[in-house]
C-alpha cells in the first residue's frame, strides 16, 4: 500500500490522520516540523505528503519547493484564497482547510494517488533523486534536466541498472560500445569525471566513486 508522510506539529491532528490512514490500509510516516520532514524525505520517498504550513523551524511554505515528484496536499488553517492559489501554483497538488472532514481528506488522497499512478514513467530508472528515461533519453534530478553527452548517458544508464554494485571498467566499455565505439579505458576516466561533476552539481551528492583496480560504483554513500 502507498506510504504517506504526515507533516503537522499538532500531535492530536497528526495522530488522528495517522489512525484514519492506517485503518484504510496505508503505511504512515510522521514529522512534527519542517526540518524533521526534510530529513525523512532525504532518506525515503513517500507516495504522498500531507503538509501543514505553520510548522516550527522550516515552514510548510519553505518546505514545499524542496519536495519534487511527490504529490503534496496542503492541510492548513490558513483559508485566504490568494494564499491557496499561490501554493497551488508553487507545486501543491491540492489544498484542504482545517478543520476538515476526514472522509473528504481520504477522498482527496485517493484522487492524488490515482493521478500519480497514471503519471508514472513506465520506462524510467530511478535511483534516489536521479531519474533516467530510457524512451526520451533524458536524465533529471530534482525536476531539473541534466544535459549529458551520449557517452555519459550510456555510462549512467548502466550504473543505474546496477546500483550499489561495482561495475568493472571492461564491462562498461563492452556495454556502451554500440553507442560510443570510440570510448577507451583512458577516455572512460574523463567521461566518469564529467558525469560525476554534473550529478554533484544537480544533486549535491557524490553518487559515483571509483573502486581502485576494478571499476566504478553508483551509491548514495559514495
Amino acid at each position: 500500500m502507498p506510504n504517506i508522510l504526515i507533516v503537522d506539529d499538532d500531535v492530536s491532528i497528526n495522530d488522528m490522520i495517522s489512525e484514519a490512514l492506517i485503518a484504510e490500509g496505508y503505511t504512515v510516516q510522521k514529522a512534527y516540523s519542517g526540518t524533521e520532514a526534510l530529513m525523512l524525505l532525504s532518506n525515503s520517498r513517500p507516495d504522498l505528503v500531507l503538509l501543514d504550513l505553520m510548522l516550527p523551524g522550516l515552514t510548510g511554505e519553505a518546505l514545499l519547493p524542496q519536495i519534487s515528484h511527490i504529490p503534496v496536499i496542503v492541510v492548513s488553517a490558513k483559508a485566504d484564497i490568494p494564499h491557496k492559489v499561490e501554493l497551488l501554483l508553487d507545486g501543491a497538488a491540492d489544498y484542504i482547510t482545517k478543520p476538515f472532514n476526514i472522509q473528504e481528506l481520504l477522498a482527496r488522497i485517493a484522487v492524488q494517488l490515482r493521478k500519480n499512478a497514471n503519471d508514472v514513467c513506465t520506462n524510467c530508472i530511478t535511483y534516489h533523486d536521479i531519474t533516467l528515461d530510457t524512451d526520451a533519453h533524458t536524465v533529471t534530478a530534482n525536476a531539473e534536466n541534466i544535459k549529458l553527452t551520449r557517452t555519459e548517458y550510456a555510462i549512467l544508464k548502466l550504473l543505474m541498472q546496477n546500483p550499489e554494485q561495482v561495475v568493472a571498467k571492461l564491462t562498461i566499455l563492452e556495454s556502451i560500445s554500440m553507442d560510443t565505439p570510440d570510448c577507451t579505458e583512458d577516455s572512460l576516466k574523463i567521461h566518469i569525471h564529467n558525469l560525476r561533476k554534473k550529478l554533484k552539481t544537480a544533486t549535491g551528492n557524490d553518487y559515483i566513486s571509483a573502486v581502485w583496480g576494478i571499476g566504478f560504483l553508483l551509491s548514495a554513500k559514495s
